[in-house]
Parts: C-alpha cells; structure tokens; sequence
C-alpha cells in the first residue's frame, strides 16, 4: 500500500521515515521551502529531525494535495491548530475507499472539537474517507532509532483500525486497536497539561512523591473528563492514557514537560515561546480543557492551575501552594 505523512515537524517526519523503513512507498509533506529543499538533498530533515537520514522509499513534496491523492492510507501530523485549515485543502480530492489517520493531539482552540470530529464535520460536504486516529507514548526521535513502541489506532470502523493496524506493526512497532475514539482523544491531548505540571514540580526539585501524585491526580482528571465526553474508562488504562501520560511527564525528550520545567525556573511563557522551534501542544491544550471542564462541570485542579500559570502570571509554588491546600476529601 502507498502512504502519505502530512506534516514535516519532528513527528510526522520520524513517523514518515518508519513507514518506509519498513517498506511502505511514503510521500511526506513538508511546509516550509527551506526544510523540503535540504530533505531533498541530503535525505534529512535537520532542524526537526536531525540525525536521522530517510530510506529511499520516502519522497517528499510541497504539494498538499498530491500528498492527499497519492496514498491509500493517509497520515496528518500537523498542529491542532492548523488542522482545519489543512483538513480542508485535501476533503475535495479524498476518495471513499482511503483511511486517514490523524496524528494530532489536540483539540480544535475555536470549537473544543476533537481532530477525528474536525475532520469528520470537514470532510462531510464531500466523499467521506474513513476516519481513525494513532496516539500512544511514542517520542518521535525513539520511533525514528527504531526502539520498540506500542501504539493504539482508535476508530468507529473496526475494519479500517484493523487494517492501519497490519498496515503499521512491525518488529518495532506493536499497534492495538480501539473504537474509543473519544477516549484516545481526550487522553492523548490532556496528558500534555499534566506533563507542563511535572515540568515545574521537577525544576522546582519536589522529587518522585511530588511527579507520582502528578501523574495519578492527572490521570484521574483525565478520566472523569473523558467519561464526562462519553469514553470509556477502561481507555485510561492503556497505551493512549497512563502510558502515554507516564512517558511524557518523565521523559527529557517531551515538549510539554521542558516548557513546565521552564516555568518552573522562573521564564514567562512569551520567553519560553520565543525559543521554541516546535510546538508544545499542552499550552493551547490548557484553554481548551478549562473551556470544556467548565462547561461539564468537571473540577480539574492541576488543569486550572496550570491555566494560571500559563496565562495569569501566577508564581507556580503558589499554584503548589493552592493544590495542597484545598478542602480535603476522599479518594
């Protein structure tokens, strides 16, 4: 089967390459000029995936449509915030019979939605493809060095999670499949709010009591708006949930967890956005939550103070201070 990877920051670039490090035909969309003009020439990508050469069986293009046309299994790998934007150009050239696998973990900053829910209202004008979804701990270098991870492709059609599925696993690369979309979502984009909150608690060297209440108060945030959205709860068990959320809370390569660690040191987040080359989607990530927790009703403590954090200049030992300090209760 052809694919196609669309985006060229350091995920979509190091999933490309795995794609055809295992023999897929792979065409990978690169964005900016300069970026698409060196992977062109040398077979990198050196300021999202340096170090790392393609194997032949990966081309690369400009053209956003061609990308789209050109594969049977479509993977996007582009910002939250750029999602509809890009789901848009390619749903007039989509054909019925393709899958197409969103990468993203986010939600949509204008409308709360999820990618899959993006893409499904984008899509609807048009022949509709069939619509899944990847996530898991999977850093993009450790996929790209060909380290064993295990992933979970998320559908409402068994048949097309089945097929990504074969299509993907590997000796280094084990996927599971899933029909709770809203759950491998909701776990996926939430878990990078947590990992902002480990970021300062570690530059604030709190220790390993302070990061394991993170993870396990995180991870119960996590679910109860997740069951609040209708996923299922044994979803926060898995790959998508707790195991993703434990790898981006420890790991040194994670994002979200370095700009926490920033804060923590004292940086705003207007300093820490100006040396940013990739983007952190726990920050975008931390509106949407406080938007949608509000709305349902559901108490989210270390999301709130992370908003505050991020957007009201509030110290974060204050923030430690007020989640310590909060009327007691019941596990």
């Amino acid at each position: 089967m052809n694919t196609s990877v669309i985006g060229g920051g350091s995920w979509g670039s190091a999933f490309a390459r795995y794609l055809g490090s295992i023999g897929l035909p792979t065409l990978l969309w690169i964005r900016e000029e300069e970026i698409i003009t060196q992977a062109a020439a040398t077979r990198e990508n050196p300021v999202f995936l340096p170090g790392f050469v393609f194997p032949e069986t990966v081309r690369f293009t400009d053209d956003l449509r061609e990308s789209a046309t050109a594969a049977d299994v479509v993977f996007i790998a582009v910002p939250s915030q750029f999602c509809r934007a890009v789901y848009a150009r390619v749903a007039p050239v989509l054909r019925r019979e393709q899958i197409v696998v969103s990468l993203t973990k986010g939600f949509d900053k204008r409308t709360l939605m999820r990618m899959s829910q993006v893409m499904e209202e984008v899509f609807r004008p048009y022949v509709r493809p069939h619509v899944a979804v990847l996530s898991g701990p999977s850093f993009a270098k450790e996929v790209a060095a060909g380290n064993p991870t295990a992933l979970v492709v998320a559908s409402r059609d068994p048949a097309a999670a089945r097929e990504v599925q074969h299509l993907i696993s590997s000796v280094t690369v084990r996927a599971y499949t899933s029909t709770d979309v809203t759950g491998v979502e909701v776990a996926g984009a939430l878990k990078n709010v947590v990992a902002i909150a480990a970021g300062i608690a570690d530059a604030m060297k709190f220790g390993l009591n302070t990061r394991a209440a993170l993870i396990t108060r995180g991870l119960v945030e996590i679910t109860n708006l997740g069951l609040a959205l209708g996923a299922r709860k044994e979803t926060f068990y898995g790959l998508a949930g707790i195991g993703d959320l434990i790898l981006t809370c420890t790991g040194e390569l994670s994002r979200n967890h370095r700009v926490g660690h920033e804060l923590g040191r004292g940086r705003t987040l207007r300093e820490i956005l100006a040396g940013m080359k990739m983007v952190a989607e726990g920050i975008h990530t931390t509106v949407a939550a406080r938007r949608i927790s509000r709305a349902l009703g559901v108490e989210m403590p270390i999301s709130e103070q992370i908003y505050q954090v991020l957007y009201r200049g509030k110290p974060p030992r204050k923030a430690v201070e007020e989640l310590m300090t909060r009327a007691l209760k019941a596990e």
